[in-house]
């Protein structure tokens, strides 16, 4: 199953090429779009990989550091290149969407799939409990500049500038914290929490090669990340969709669909502690990571980014840490429980699709 999902990978690696041409040619935007979002996948699966490879060199502590910086690099390459054009609202649609994404579809379809082959599959809870409470904390860090501008209209966008700044520094502080209680004081929890490149049936790679590559792809990334941008606002118009909708569920599928492939493959070997670990890891590094640093990044480019997140945004968020808070609560899960966490998910992009602009 592995071997075929990297030959899959290798055939989409045909879009870079071809998104570029288009770009070059100035052809339809849609197409240009299309061309590098899916050029995006399989570049974020090999930058998955070589940090992985990587990771296996430098020892599990600047692994864990490296995985946690590196695992979410193509959302934040998006992120940032929509932020330099200015597109705030396609930068903080795709922080919800990526959120959203990996705990209610990566979680949802990694349960289904252990499900049917495992009928009951069990993560440790105290684990699951520390992802779930800092899930609700990055939720409350959503949740709070929005209040704020609701119910203080008066304060001026210079206040709700520097409200979000300093709640993105409580963010990151929170995040630096729980590196070090998952890497340091309580690691034990998240014993076996890296997938190995022996255990995915590859060689390891050498440092050099590894460092090679990931120099490369995030290069190439960036450059796939620059035309996909440009594409947005002319693709969004031609498909009728908002963009809010293109940044919470296009985008940010993006980022994610060849990176948390992981998870599913994982929990179909009885390993749901790792897949719990890489979903709700994941929307961790976006809320507590990639956010905070995207408010830090948008003063040095000139253009405050705030963390005043639509009502609706704010909804599907804690709706979902809600959720993904009830279910793993028990330590156990089955295909039931992932196949309500994607009926979640889908309830949610339908309401965005909807959603007024």
């Amino acid at each position: 199953m592995f071997k075929r999902f990297t030959l899959g990978l290798n055939v989409l690696l045909l879009f870079v090429p071809l998104a570029l041409a288009l770009e070059w040619f100035h052809a339809d935007p849609m197409a240009v779009f299309f061309a590098s979002a899916l050029a995006i996948v399989p570049l974020a699966g090999l930058l998955g990989k070589a940090t992985e490879h990587l990771t296996s060199h430098v020892g599990a502590g600047v692994g864990g550091l490296l995985n946690a910086s590196l695992g979410n690099a193509a959302e934040l390459i998006i992120a940032f290149v929509a932020l330099k054009e200015g597109l705030h609202d396609v930068v903080k649609a795709s922080i919800t969407g990526s959120i959203i994404g990996n705990i209610l579809l990566v979680l949802g379809f990694s349960m289904v799939a252990g499900g049917l082959r495992h009928e009951q599959q069990r993560f440790n809870r105290t684990a699951a409990g520390v992802g779930a409470s800092l899930l609700l904390l990055s939720a409350v860090g959503l949740v709070v500049p929005a209040l704020f501008h609701f119910t203080a209209t008066g304060q001026g966008i210079k206040v709700e500038r520097e409200l979000s700044l300093e709640i993105a520094v409580i963010l990151f502080v929170i995040y630096a914290l729980s590196l070090l209680f998952s890497l340091k004081t309580h690691r034990h929890l998240y014993v076996g929490e890296t997938v190995g490149a022996e255990e995915a049936g590859e060689g390891t790679w050498g440092l050099r090669k590894s460092l090679w590559l990931l120099a490369v792809v995030t290069a190439a990334i960036a450059v796939m990340s620059e035309i996909l941008v440009g594409a947005i606002e002319p693709a969004a118009k031609g498909l009728g969709l908002t963009q809010v909708f293109v940044g919470v569920i296009l985008v940010a599928l993006v980022g994610n669909a060849a990176e948390h492939s992981t998870a599913v493959m994982v929990a179909m070997k009885n390993k749901m502690d790792l897949a719990l670990g890489i979903a709700i890891g994941s929307s961790l590094q976006i809320a507590l990571f990639v956010a905070p640093v995207l408010v830090f990044a948008s003063y040095l480019v000139g253009m405050p980014l705030d963390l005043i997140f639509t009502p609706f945004e704010v909804a599907a968020v804690t709706i979902s840490v809600l959720v993904v808070g009830f279910v793993s609560m028990d330590g156990e899960s089955n295909w039931m429980e992932g196949a309500m966490l994607i009926g979640v998910y889908f309830i949610l992009a339908i309401a965005f699709y909807f959603l007024p602009a």
